[in-house]
């Protein structure tokens, strides 16, 4: 494989940085290359946090460039926007529901876009959106604490991921600390679940 680059956006406290490092050594599980790396951000709760995968023999740098991402998995809402000049048409968008508003659209007056307005800016640069409520299959999964990996399984299932199910399950049971690892299974396979019935592509 010669490319397959993931862009990861959120926020401090989401676990964004964990899921690039589980992905990372899924990769290496799988035998691929891969180079991860967090482009900007500060990791404590609330800031923005963003991490590249880049996976495949032609992926020597670290960086995803514009327009260049084959998934671009939003933690929350407005980052993913945010992010969106890594994407394209061929641009998988898997995005979280659940909004955590920063603290400048307050301090500015800002409002928080409407779901709608959120939809619509993705799809003026692709039509792949997938949505998915992480928090409510966390919560059903045992603690609303396992988002990141609900959006792990989605990732997991998305058509051209280039690391099997099971990899990515391995490398998240290695990572996860052990009291925790029964409900972040669980939350992995609800989300990959929802992708896979594809019942929320919008």
């Amino acid at each position: 494989m010669k490319e397959f680059n993931i862009v990861l956006a959120g926020v401090g406290g989401q676990g964004t940085l964990l899921a690039a490092e589980i992905i990372g050594s899924a990769a290496v599980r799988e035998g691929l290359n891969v180079r991860v790396s967090e482009i900007h951000g500060m990791a404590q709760r609330g800031g923005a946090v963003v991490s590249n995968v880049r996976i495949g023999e032609d992926a020597l740098a670290s960086t995803v460039l514009e327009g260049q991402a084959d998934v671009v998995v939003g933690f929350e809402p407005l980052e993913t926007v945010r992010n969106l000049k890594s994407a394209s048409e061929k641009t998988t968008v898997i995005m979280n529901t659940q909004r955590i508003p920063p603290t400048e659209l307050s301090a500015k007056g800002t409002l928080y876009p409407t779901a709608e307005e959120i939809v619509a800016k993705i799809h003026l640069f692709t039509s792949r959106l997938v949505v998915v409520e992480a928090a409510e299959l966390a919560r059903k999964a045992g603690s609303r604490l396992t988002q990141n990996s609900v959006l792990l399984g989605a990732l997991a299932a998305v058509e051209g991921f280039p690391i099997s199910a099971e990899n990515l399950m391995e490398a998240l049971l290695e990572l996860v600390p052990k009291r925790h690892v029964e409900v972040n299974v669980r939350a992995f396979e609800l989300g990959r679940d929802s992708v896979k019935r594809g019942q929320k592509r919008v």
